[in-house]
C-alpha cells in the first residue's frame, strides 16, 4: 500500500519497493493525470534514449560534410501507403 506523506510544503506518494518492482518502474520518470476518483502514474516512453550519446561517437570529419550529399533520399512511399505511423 502506498502512503501520502509531507514533505515540506508538498506531500508526496511512498510507494513501497515490491510495487516499484512489479511495474518495472524503478529509475524511470512519470507523467501523472488525474482520473474519476485517483492518479494514473505511468512511465514515460523515452524514445530517444541514447541518441545523445551515439551522436557523440560520430568523428568531426563527418559531422562537417553535408548530409544530403552523401546520401540520397530516402523513399518512404510504401510506408505512407500502408498508414503506418513514424514515431520519432
Amino acid at each position: 500500500m502506498a502512503h501520502l506523506i509531507k514533505i515540506g510544503h508538498s506531500q508526496c506518494i511512498r510507494v513501497p519497493q515490491a510495487l516499484i518492482k512489479q511495474a518495472n518502474l524503478q529509475d524511470k520518470e512519470f507523467d501523472i493525470q488525474v482520473v474519476d476518483n485517483g492518479l494514473l502514474i505511468t512511465p514515460l516512453k523515452q524514445v530517444r534514449k541514447g541518441w545523445e550519446e551515439q551522436f557523440k561517437c560520430i568523428p568531426a570529419a563527418e559531422i562537417e560534410q553535408d548530409f544530403n550529399l552523401r546520401h540520397s533520399p530516402l523513399d518512404h512511399s510504401a510506408e505512407l501507403a500502408t498508414g503506418e505511423a513514424w514515431e520519432w
